[in-house]
């Protein structure tokens, strides 16, 4: 395996635990073990904790880009690609049940921390605030866009915590369509001024 190979592979083991056990509770060790690297092999690829942690929020912030991309060129209209960011509740509910919102999770620990890299971890919802925003204005709701989007990711950042301690799938889901009616009664369909 090549050295960006397995830098990528640190990075992707290490996000996983990340997410799973916690940034604080995850040591080099654990991320070692699960790469299967000597721990001499892996300071070869990262010397800190923090700067494993800087490359996991760079690669999400690549991802989340990659995503809000695709979302673009998947839906139509404004209405469709919110809708997309909505659903994303459902198709990883597995995962927000067990163990919360990758982002909202990190964010969380990091402030509780008073780690240094929290700002760059809150770009990753400034990433979904200014694209929600973006979709919001081309609804045609520009002096409220920014409030709208803080809106839904308030709501969804509410649903992934109370879906995490509830562990109800049903919640979700219920949660999810109320959030659709929401945007249907902000911006009806008809208001779609993209198409």
């Amino acid at each position: 395996m090549s050295s960006i190979e397995t830098r990528r592979q640190i990075v992707d083991v290490a996000d996983r635990l990340f997410y799973a056990q916690g940034y604080e509770a995850t040591s080099f060790a654990d991320i070692a073990r699960d790469v299967g690297l000597s721990r001499g092999n892996f300071y070869y690829h990262f010397k800190t904790k923090d700067e494993i942690l800087q490359a996991v929020i760079a690669s999400r912030l690549a991802a989340t880009r990659d995503l809000l991309e695709g979302w673009e060129q998947d839906a139509d209209t404004p209405q469709g690609r919110i809708r997309r960011f909505i659903h994303i509740l459902i198709v990883n509910q597995t995962k927000i049940m067990a163990y919360g919102c990758p982002v909202g999770t990190l964010c969380n620990e990091l402030a509780k921390l008073d780690h240094v890299a929290k700002a760059d971890a809150v770009r990753l919802f400034d990433l979904f605030r200014d694209w929600l925003g973006r979709q919001f204005r081309l609804l045609g709701r520009q002096a409220e866009a920014d409030d709208l989007a803080l809106h839904l990711l308030m709501r969804s950042q509410g649903v992934a915590t109370l879906a995490t301690a509830f562990g109800d799938a049903g919640f979700i889901h219920r949660e999810v369509a109320q959030m659709e009616a929401w945007l249907d009664a902000e911006c009806p369909p008809a208001a779609d001024l993209s198409r």
